[in-house]
């Protein structure tokens, strides 16, 4: 079964590229208004901040110890960085102002994702054994059923905090496509 999903979990970006690239180069029924382009770059920095928060417990990407992540975004959900890249690229078409392709995107990054998150979930349940497993009883995979900051999982992480926005710095690269549409089709 670790096979089977190990496709999606190698092809991950390639699987999501499709959209972002349609609403690059799509100018069908574009909305153009600046509420649409101020919604998808909050939705956009939103997802941004998820993603240098979640890397800041993870330290994937960084030079530190790497353990079972159950700090920070994790208390609440399991996949906060996938969370993060379908707001991401939510708000880049939002930006792109195609208002009625972000649904679509929304749903080719569920659907990406929770095949990459089976794959993982059995990779780590192998790694981390009896902890990972609670972990998985204890912690939505997706929605988070509160949000109350819990002290318990409360860990001075912020020394990685520049290394984390250092590691996602590349994430700006996809605002650079929206942009240069916006230029050459003005």
């Amino acid at each position: 079964m670790r096979e089977k999903y190990n496709i999606w979990f190698r092809l991950r970006g390639i699987l999501v590229a499709p959209i972002y690239i349609l609403a690059i180069f799509c100018t069908y029924r574009e909305t153009e208004t600046l509420e649409v382009k101020v919604l998808g770059l909050m939705i956009f920095f939103v997802g941004l901040f998820m993603r240098v928060w979640s890397q800041m417990h993870l330290h994937y990407r960084l030079k530190a110890p790497r353990k079972l992540t159950i700090t920070g975004p994790y208390v609440y959900v399991r996949n906060p960085i996938y969370i993060g890249n379908t707001m991401i690229l939510a708000g880049t078409t939002l930006i792109s102002e195609l208002v009625w392709l972000t649904p679509i995107m929304i749903i080719v990054c569920i659907v990406t994702y929770s095949l990459v998150i089976r794959y993982e979930e059995n990779h780590l349940t192998n790694k981390y054994g009896q902890p990972y497993i609670d972990y998985l009883k204890n912690v939505p995979r997706w929605l988070p059923t509160s949000l109350w900051i819990s002290t318990s999982h409360k860990h001075n992480q912020w020394n990685y905090f520049l290394p984390s926005i250092r590691a996602e710095v590349y994430i700006f690269l996809l605002l650079i496509m929206p942009i240069i549409k916006e230029l050459y089709y003005y």
